[in-house]
C-alpha cells in the first residue's frame, strides 16, 4: 500500500543553490547537488519496468464503451519493438523523420517510443494546427521544415482535410490509428504491430546514444515564427534524472498522473510522460481539456481515477477550482492520493493559488504543496524547480542539477539565461538562429526576466518577472512591467477576465484589452438567454461596471502610473491559433495580439473614446 506524504521536507530534496557575483552586475545561480548519472536513451526506462514491473500499467485510455482500457509495462515493450521493426524498414532518418499530427494516444505513445527506440526523431505537432486552422499555414511551413517519412493520425476521417492540404509537400506513408479507420492510401496502425524482428531492433537500440535525436518539437511562436527544436536522448534523459533528485518520492512512489496535455509541447511530453515512464508510474490518458465542451470530461477522468500528482496550465486550475466548488464528491476524489500540485506554462494567478492552499485544506486538514517549475521547448523542459513549499504564486524556484542560470541586468530587470545539460544544441536546418540563440558563454539566451524572492536568502527561490521583450515605457520614461501588471489585472478582474493583453506603448497612460470568461459572465447574467451573443452579454452594464470596479481595485492596490490600467475594452473575439495569438495551452502572446489588433489599440486609447471602452472611474485615477 503506497503511504501519501505531503511534508514537503519528506518530498523534496533540501533547497539550496549556489550564486557567483560578477563585477559586471551579472550573478550565476548553480545547484550545489551535482547532477547523478544520466542514462544514454530514453529507452533505457521501458526496459527497465517492462522487467521489474512487467504487469503494472503504464497507460490507459478509454475504449469505445467508456471503460479504461490498460496497456502494462511489459505490453508496451512488446509493441514498441513491432512497431520499431516497421520504422526500420521505411527508410527514416533525421531528414524523415516520424510526424504525430493527433492529440495524446496509447497509438501515439507506442509510435513515439518507437521511433525514439530504434533511433528515428519523432515529431508530434499540435492538433490545432490541423483541425483548428483554418489555412493550414503553420502545419503546412512544418512539413516542409522537416519533411516527414511517416505521418500518423489518430483518426483518418477527422484529419482528411489537413491530410490533403500537406499531400503535395511530403513523400511520407500516412498511418492511421484506430479510432476512425484507414482511409485510401493509409496504412492501418494494427499493420505495425505484425512482426518483430528482434535482431533488428537490438541492433538499431544499440547504436542509439546521447547524442541521438529524439526528438522535433516545434516551439509556440510565441517569439517570431515556430521553430523545430532539436531535443537529444541526453536532453530528455538528463532533464528527468534531475528531477528524480529533487523530487526523490517518485522514486518511492510511482506517480499516478493524470494529463491532458499535449505530446506536442514539451510540459505533456518531455515533462509529465517521461516522468511517468522514468520512474515506473502510471498515465491515465485525459481526452479532455480546459475548454467549454471538453472540461467535463476531464472531470469525469477525475472522479473515476485519484491521481497522486496533478500537473496543469493555470487555464485548467481556473475551470478545475470552480468545479471544485460545484461537487463535493469530486474535491474528495481530487485530494484523495495528492502528494503534489504542479502548475507551468504561465504564472498562476495569485486568488487561483489561494483557493487551491484553502480547497486543499478544507479537504484534507493539511495544504498539498502547489509548486511550479521554468523552462522552455529549448531545455527539455525544466530549467527551475520550486521543490520546497513557497510563500505565494509565482515562484519558479532554483537551478536544477546540471543546469546553471546567469542573470544579467537589462533596464531594470534581470535577463535569464540558460546552460546545461538540458540545452538544446540547436534549431533544425536554422543555423544563423541557432549561433544567435547563445551568447558568447554558451548560455541560451532564453528572452525571460527572473527576481528573487528574496536576495538575501536566494533559496526562497526565483519568481517570473515577465519576457525582457513585452514590457515598454510609458513617455513619462517609466517602465511597465507587462508579466507582474497582467498577473495583478487577472487578480482584480476576478470572474470576468479570461487573460489580459497589456496597451499603452510610448503613451501616457496603460490600457487593457480584455479576453473575456464568457461561461462566468454567463453565469452572471440571468437576465439574459443562454444564448445570447457574446457582443450583447459584454454590453451588459453589470458587465461594463465589473470592468470598472476591477480597475478601480487595481489602481488602489499602488504602485503608481506603471500599476495600474486607466482604460480598457472587452473583446468579442476571442484570440486566434491561426495568428498566433494563443496556443492550445492557452497561453496568450501578446505581442501578436497587439500587432493583430492595432485598430482595436487605437480606439482604446483615442482622446475621445467610443462607447466600447471602459474608463476608470472618476475620481479613480
Amino acid at each position: 500500500m503506497t503511504t501519501i506524504i505531503r511534508d514537503p521536507a519528506k518530498l523534496f530534496a533540501p533547497a539550496t543553490v549556489l550564486v557567483e557575483h560578477r563585477a559586471d552586475g551579472s550573478r550565476v545561480l548553480r545547484s550545489p547537488m551535482p547532477l547523478g548519472a544520466v542514462p544514454d536513451k530514453l529507452g533505457q526506462s521501458l526496459e527497465r519496468w517492462a522487467a521489474e514491473a512487467p504487469e503494472r500499467t503504464f497507460m490507459a485510455e478509454r475504449g469505445a464503451n467508456g471503460e479504461w482500457v490498460r496497456l502494462s509495462y511489459a505490453e508496451t515493450l512488446v509493441r514498441v519493438r513491432a512497431v520499431g521493426t516497421w520504422l526500420l524498414g521505411q527508410n527514416l532518418s533525421v531528414n524523415r523523420p516520424v510526424v504525430v499530427l493527433s492529440d495524446n494516444s496509447v497509438e501515439h505513445a507506442v509510435l513515439m517510443l518507437a521511433a525514439m527506440h530504434v533511433g528515428v526523431p519523432v515529431s508530434a505537432i499540435s492538433q490545432a494546427y490541423s483541425l483548428v486552422s483554418k489555412d493550414f499555414a503553420k502545419l503546412k511551413s512544418n512539413i516542409e521544415h522537416i519533411t516527414p517519412g511517416v505521418i500518423f493520425v489518430e483518426n483518418h476521417a477527422r484529419f482528411a482535410p489537413a491530410l490533403a492540404a500537406i499531400a503535395p509537400l511530403h513523400d511520407g506513408v500516412v498511418v492511421a490509428g484506430s479510432a476512425g479507420g484507414a482511409g485510401e492510401g493509409a496504412v492501418p496502425f494494427s499493420t505495425l504491430l505484425e512482426r518483430t524482428d528482434a535482431a533488428a531492433v537490438d541492433a538499431a537500440y544499440a547504436a542509439v546514444n546521447g547524442d541521438t535525436i529524439a526528438k522535433f518539437l516545434f516551439t509556440s511562436g510565441s517569439v517570431g515564427a515556430p521553430k523545430a527544436v532539436i531535443n537529444t536522448q541526453h536532453m530528455i534523459c538528463s532533464n528527468q534524472q534531475a528531477k528524480a533528485q529533487i523530487w526523490p518520492f517518485l522514486e518511492q512512489n510511482p506517480p499516478v498522473v493524470v494529463d491532458w496535455l499535449p505530446w506536442s509541447h514539451t510540459f505533456g511530453s518531455n515533462h509529465n510522460f517521461n516522468m511517468v515512464l522514468r520512474n515506473g508510474g502510471t498515465m491515465y490518458l485525459d481526452t479532455g481539456k480546459p475548454a467549454p465542451g471538453a472540461f467535463e470530461t476531464s472531470l469525469k477522468n477525475l472522479r473515476d481515477i485519484s491521481p497522486t500528482i496533478y500537473l496543469n496550465v493555470p487555464r485548467g486550475f481556473d475551470m478545475l477550482v470552480s468545479a471544485l466548488h460545484e461537487d463535493v464528491s469530486l474535491r474528495e476524489a481530487f485530494f484523495k492520493n495528492l502528494q503534489v500540485i504542479f502548475y507551468a506554462a504561465a504564472a498562476l494567478p495569485q486568488h487561483l493559488y489561494d483557493e487551491i492552499n484553502r480547497l486543499s485544506m478544507e479537504t484534507l486538514g493539511v495544504h498539498v504543496p502547489l509548486v511550479s517549475g521554468w523552462g522552455s521547448t529549448e531545455t527539455a523542459p525544466l530549467c527551475t524547480d520550486s521543490h520546497f513549499a513557497p510563500e505565494r504564486s509565482g515562484v519558479i524556484g532554483i537551478p536544477i542539477p546540471g543546469t546553471e542560470l546567469k542573470l544579467v541586468p537589462s533596464a531594470d530587470k534581470m535577463e535569464v539565461r540558460v546552460r546545461g545539460h538540458n540545452v538544446m544544441p540547436g534549431y533544425w536546418k536554422l543555423p544563423e538562429l541557432s549561433k544567435a540563440a547563445f551568447d558568447e558563454e554558451g548560455f541560451y539566451q532564453i528572452g525571460d526576466a527572473v527576481e528573487f524572492v528574496d536576495s538575501a536568502r536566494p533559496q526562497k527561490g526565483l519568481l517570473f518577472d515577465g519576457r525582457v521583450g513585452e514590457d515598454f515605457k510609458l513617455v513619462t520614461g517609466t517602465w511597465v512591467h507587462v508579466g507582474s501588471l497582467r498577473m495583478k489585472g487577472l487578480d482584480a478582474l476576478v470572474p470576468m477576465a479570461q487573460d489580459i493583453v497589456v496597451t499603452g506603448h510610448n503613451g501616457d497612460e496603460i490600457g487593457f484589452l480584455i479576453f473575456p470568461n464568457v461561461p462566468e459572465l454567463r453565469k452572471l447574467s440571468a437576465n439574459l438567454p443562454a444564448d445570447a451573443p457574446v457582443e450583447v452579454l459584454l454590453r451588459q452594464p453589470s458587465v461594463r461596471a465589473m470592468v470598472a470596479r476591477g480597475l478601480a481595485t487595481l489602481k488602489k492596490s499602488g504602485g503608481g502610473s506603471a500599476g495600474y490600467a486607466a482604460r480598457a475594452m472587452v473583446l468579442v473575439e476571442p484570440p486566434s491559433i491561426d495568428a498566433g495569438e494563443i496556443t492550445d495551452k492557452g497561453y496568450i502572446n501578446q505581442r501578436l495580439v497587439l500587432t493583430r489588433r492595432a485598430d482595436l489599440v487605437m480606439r482604446l486609447h483615442s482622446e475621445q473614446p467610443d462607447e466600447d471602452v471602459i474608463l476608470l472611474p472618476a475620481g479613480k485615477a
